[in-house]
């Protein structure tokens, strides 16, 4: 992962194969009830917990009925939500935040001027800047963000980004 590598080259300790465990497993729940968009995700409070309450049981009952007994309690503990205060977990958010706000970035670039984007976008890039990796936030925030806001949009990116960046 380059944001891993990025913050191992500024003197992080990257447990790699926890950081591989956690990302890999991140979304294996979406094999049982795929993919479903971040809006649609977020439109609730209630949607949310009961779309997360579904994917446990779901993944509960894959482990119980397709593993055996004795590698089942591994296997619950390696599904679990990945993202915490490790750096590891914490890389895991920011991928996922930055995957959260590209998808919100590309909608915004085709034109896609639905309030429900633009508020993903700042919220993406609000959580984003908050995460406590230093030099990936900053590679971010340098690099990439630059390219986002020399692009052409409908609505108004620059400013948004420029918003959100003097609040943080």
């Amino acid at each position: 992962m380059f944001f891993g590598t990025l913050e191992e080259l500024n003197g992080a300790k990257i447990d790699w194969k926890s950081l591989y465990e956690k990302t890999i497993n991140h979304d294996f729940a979406e094999v049982f009830i795929g993919d479903i968009k971040t809006p649609v995700k977020h439109a609730s409070p209630e949607l949310k917990q009961m779309l997360a309450h579904v994917e446990d049981k779901m993944m509960e009952k894959f482990i119980v009925n397709e593993i055996p007994e004795e590698f089942q309690a591994i296997f619950f503990d390696r599904m679990k939500e990945g993202k915490d205060a490790t750096t590891e977990g914490r890389l895991l958010e920011f991928a996922d935040k930055l995957d959260q706000f590209y998808e919100a970035f590309a909608e915004l670039k085709r034109g896609n001027t639905d309030l429900e984007f633009v508020y993903m976008y700042q919220t993406a890039l609000e959580k984003l800047l908050r995460i406590p990796l230093p030099t990936s936030v900053a590679y971010f925030k340098d690099t990439m963000l630059a390219d986002v806001i020399s692009e052409e949009t409908q609505v108004d990116v620059s400013s948004l980004t420029y918003e959100i960046i003097d609040k943080a």
